[in-house]
């Protein structure tokens, strides 16, 4: 995986996580959804590299 993509599916993935432990905090379901979606899109984009890597060898 390239670091850079590396990175921002981390990034992605830490900030729906921040995101969805703030609005399960303040009891706002729509930020805690986004938070999901958030995580859910840095997981897809790390899967991706890992099969481009895989697909490499």
């Amino acid at each position: 995986m390239s670091g850079e993509q590396k990175a921002k599916a981390k990034a992605e993935q830490a900030k729906g996580k921040l995101k969805e432990s703030t609005g399960r905090a303040v009891g706002n379901e729509q930020m805690t959804a986004e938070g999901r979606a958030e995580q859910a899109k840095g997981d897809a984009r790390q899967a991706k590299e890992k099969i481009k890597d895989t697909l490499k060898d």
